[in-house]
């Protein structure tokens, strides 16, 4: 393709994006386009919009460390597009979640590599997730750092996150519950932990009065060396953010309450659709950016004072 004809296809991606933006454009969405809208993610976006993933691009839903969310439409009607910053600063963060996954074991250990397997670990994570009857963004499609998903809103709006809800006990009863009994089917459906989990990354639909689970990339299998201490650290933030309301309940007795499988209970089992291609993405990686072979170091995750905390309250109960 001639770099004359690469110029105007950014051209009308960028003309299409500001036109169906939404929302003001501040200083700090500016920066965020300065960060995120690089050429190769702008080819993906003009990409997806030829396949009617994207009709029009919105604006900015949510900005994190890793990655950024803006409202769009499309064929599936209101959409969130998730794009990881490639030259994110805090992506060896991702390392104990991602080399350490069974489902990973091939990939190179440079900033990219490591990117992309994100992204399509997410969406793998969300395709488990909604078949173990869990609310959550259904997965619509993805490719390099651009996931695409259902919006979890309406009319542009983004529900509230948990943290920003205001409830009473009996509300918070209601809520606590649910989420825990998403813990549950994560853990006994999807054999997923969230490692993640926070009044941050839980949306609530008010008028359904339901839980809705976000920000699942970094939920890893039962079989990652981590696991359990990321399933203890979830429910001591989920234990953290009830106690206000009166809700207390030991880690040991959740424990138990997580890991009890139900008769409508059905194990999710990763099929055709959830395999990770290794071999295409490695070849598809090699033709278009430049190995880093940079190895990543390990990091250390979460509080391991909390984590030593919970873990004798079980060996004491």
């Amino acid at each position: 393709m001639s770099q004359k004809k690469i110029d105007k296809q950014m051209k009308q991606i960028e003309d299409k994006r500001a036109k169906g933006r939404i929302f003001k454009k501040d200083s700090s969405f500016l920066k965020a386009e300065e960060n995120v809208f690089d050429v190769p993610t702008l080819k993906l976006l003009y990409s997806f919009a030829n396949k009617g993933f994207i009709n029009e691009l919105g604006g900015s839903i949510s900005t994190g460390k890793e990655a950024n969310v803006f409202y769009a439409t499309g064929n599936e009607g209101e959409v969130a597009v998730k794009i990881y910053r490639i030259n994110s600063s805090t992506f060896k963060a991702m390392d104990p979640y991602i080399l350490k996954d069974p489902r990973f074991t091939h990939i190179r250990h440079s900033r990219k590599d490591i990117i992309f397997a994100w992204t399509q670990k997410e969406f793998q994570n969300l395709l488990r997730i909604n078949k173990a009857e869990i609310r959550a963004p259904k997965p619509i499609t993805c490719d390099r750092n651009v996931l695409i998903m259902q919006f979890m809103g309406e009319n542009g709006v983004a529900y509230p996150s948990l943290k920003e809800v205001k409830m009473d006990d009996e509300d918070a009863r209601v809520f606590y519950d649910q989420i825990i009994e998403n813990i549950r089917r994560m853990y006994v459906r999807a054999s997923l932990v969230h490692a993640d989990l926070s009044e941050y990354n839980i949306l609530i639909d008010i008028e359904k009065e339901e839980a809705v689970i976000i920000d699942v990339g970094q939920a890893v299998t039962l079989n990652h060396p981590n696991a359990r201490e990321f399933l203890i650290r979830d429910i001591e933030n989920i234990k953290r953010f009830f106690k206000k309301y009166g809700i207390e309940e030991g880690t040991k007795e959740i424990l138990e309450r997580i890991k009890q499988k139900k008769e409508e209970d059905t194990i999710i089992e990763p099929d055709s659709e959830e395999e990770i291609k290794t071999d295409k993405n490695a070849a598809e990686i090699e033709n278009s950016i430049e190995n880093e072979n940079n190895d990543i170091k390990n990091e250390d995750i979460g509080s391991e004072n909390g984590i030593a905390a919970a873990e004798n309250e079980i060996k004491e109960e």
